[in-house]
Formats: structure tokens, sequence, C-alpha cells
């Protein structure tokens, strides 16, 4: 809130945080910051001890619940080991999630999902700076698997039985330098082409916004040359 001007010190925003309901500060490991004012603030009786009990009571309660208090040979977590990352059962979790979260805008004709038994014979280009770059593929604040875990657009596809064939068109979400001829000369060859465009952290992360919604670079560009 001090750097948008609402509250002029950490104590202001101490006081204010607190009347609004808010109970828990992202610090950043900063030595100074707000909420380490809110004793000078109970102090001073900006706030009640009342209300700081209010406040603290859902945050202890919440890791009650998370078992952080219990023995570990009551918590079934602490058994655990890197043995069960990415295990078979989890990865095939991970893979129903990621099918029933999929929404689709518009679906023209039932496009989508491609079905598999139509596939074979069938020549499927991939294009755009996310078809093929697995380090574009994790948002900001998203841990980044093993290299072996991560299917790109690409990869899901070939393996399936379709001649599948691949130009990124520019290497980077930003998409500043764009070959128009590569896109071209792969999209027009084929039977189906699916484009993957986007944003990626490189674009746009926390404190790092954009202005409009505006596809980056030439994105725009490579989707009209591989719709036409």
């Amino acid at each position: 809130m001090l750097g948008h001007h609402y509250t002029r010190t950490f104590l202001e925003t101490a006081v204010a945080s607190m009347n609004a309901g808010c109970n828990l500060e992202l610090s950043g490991l900063k030595r100074n910051n707000v909420f380490m004012h809110i004793s000078q603030a109970l102090a001073m009786g900006n706030i009640t001890l009342q209300m700081l009990r209010d406040r603290v009571r859902p945050l202890f309660y919440t890791r009650m619940r998370l078992g952080e208090f219990d023995p570990p040979a009551m918590n079934p977590y602490s058994s655990l080991d890197l043995s069960a990352v990415q295990t078979p059962e989890h990865r095939t979790l991970s893979l129903e999630a990621a099918v029933k979260s999929f929404v689709l805008l518009k679906n023209v004709r039932g496009t989508l999902p491609l079905q598999a038994r139509d596939l074979p014979g069938t020549r499927l280009a991939v294009v755009g700076p996310f078809a093929d770059n697995p380090r574009v593929l994790f948002g900001d604040y998203a841990p980044v698997p093993e290299p072996r875990y991560i299917y790109t657009p690409r990869r899901g596809l070939e393996t399936l039985l379709a001649n599948v064939s691949f130009a990124a068109g520019c290497r980077e979400p930003q998409c500043q330098q764009y070959s128009q001829a590569e896109v071209a000369a792969v999209a027009g060859a084929a039977d189906v082409v699916v484009v993957c465009l986007g944003t990626g952290k490189d674009v746009e992360t926390e404190a790092k916004d954009r202005r409009d919604l505006s596809l980056p670079g030439h994105q725009l560009e490579l989707l009209q040359d591989a719709v036409q």
C-alpha cells in the first residue's frame, strides 16, 4: 500500500491491513516489513489485543490442521522421501487433472480433441514459440520438473500415429525475430495445424505487467500466417 500511496508509513499500513482483516504478510525475508510494526500499533492503541488475537487465531488453526505441531510419528507425510516424487501414480493423476481442467472457448465443428484413431497418415504441423520450448511452459512461482517428464506440445503430439512437422517461427515468447517462411512452409503442407502461442514469464510476471492483452511481438502475424 505504500507503493500505491494509500498510506505513508509501515505503521499506517499495518493498522490499515489489520483493520481490513489481513492477517498474513508476504514479507520477502526483509528485516523491516509491515507487520513488524504491529506491536507498536498495539502499544499506541491503534489496534486492540482482541483484534490481534482474532487475526492470529485462523493462522494457527490452519497450521494445526496441517499437522505442523504433531509428533512426526502421527504425520503420514513424514515418511515420504524423494522416491514419491514423479511416481507413475502421481503422473497419471497429473494427466487426469490436466485433461479435466482444459477450457475450450470455441470449438468449431468439434475439432478438438483430436481423435487418435483418425490421425494415422495425417500431416500434422505444430508451430509457435511454445510448441517445443520446455523452459517457457511454466509460469511464475512454478517449480520446473525433471526434463524427462516435460511434454511439450510437439513431444506429446509425436506420440500419436501422425506425421508431425514443427516450426517455431520465433524462438522466444517476445517473438521479435520471426521467420514467416518457416511457418508458411510447414503449415502449408499440413492437414492439421496446432498453433502454440502465449506470454510466459519472460513477458509477464509478478511486478512485470503488460499494458494490454495483445500477443507479444510477431505472434499475431504468426497465427495469421498459419491460418492463411
